[in-house]
């Protein structure tokens, strides 16, 4: 089995230390962990448009600060987050530390293409726009099923969907937890307009409420 993995340390961010607009060096989160890992497997040749990401990871990573991703339910690539307490002990280390480590073998092969020309690199030069949307559902529905509903609203320009929040609580009716995913919009030919952000924004509410019974929480 090949895996590609990384370790992050303190102030060890993805953006260096002191290089950031508002010129605070924080310290490093799972979400450096999460952007290296994507990376790695963009690298790899991984399908970034099938990907899912999950909360939640093995045991050597915190619960609350970690997750997994996979190509549906049943093809899981790899995990990334903060470590657990106890493996931080277990390896005499001081926190904070985050890691990835995600599986090669595991990425789909890529479709053969009936051509002898290299397919061109479709990287857009227009700057992608990111919205979040957080749903109240049943405490049943899985975080892939609302990231498929959401990336199925719109698969030219829905470039990426993440999970970045479950809850289950204080203001939530018994039965019911919160889902908060975050969906980055790629235009191709230009810049979106407010109006054409809103458009799909109410895409992807309407196939997340039509898949899964969800409604936008205020």
């Amino acid at each position: 089995m090949t895996a590609a993995a990384g370790v992050r340390r303190a102030l060890a961010k993805v953006s260096g230390i002191g290089r950031h607009w508002s010129g605070k060096a924080g310290e490093v989160d799972a979400f450096d962990a999460k952007a290296a890992a994507l990376a790695a497997l963009a690298t790899a040749g991984a399908p970034m448009q099938a990907l899912q990401v999950v909360p939640g990871g093995p045991p050597w990573l915190h619960p609350g600060r970690s997750g997994t991703i996979q190509i549906g339910p049943h093809n899981v690539l790899g995990h990334f987050g903060e470590l657990h307490p106890r493996a931080l002990e277990a390896l005499n280390a001081e926190g904070p530390l985050v890691a990835f480590e995600v599986i090669l073998e595991r990425l789909p092969e890529p479709k053969v293409r009936a051509t002898r020309a290299k397919p061109v690199l479709d990287l857009s030069p227009l700057q992608p726009v990111e919205r979040d949307f957080a749903f109240l559902v049943d405490r049943s529905v899985k975080a892939a099923d609302i990231l498929r509903a959401a990336q199925s609203a719109d698969r030219k320009l829905v470039a990426a969907v993440t999970v970045f929040d479950v809850y289950e609580g204080e203001g939530i009716e018994a039965g019911k937890k919160s889902i908060a995913i975050a969906v980055t919009l790629q235009p191709r030919e230009k810049t979106m307009t407010d109006a054409e952000i809103e458009a799909v924004a109410g895409k992807i509410v309407t196939e997340v409420s039509k898949r899964t019974g969800g409604t936008l929480r205020a």
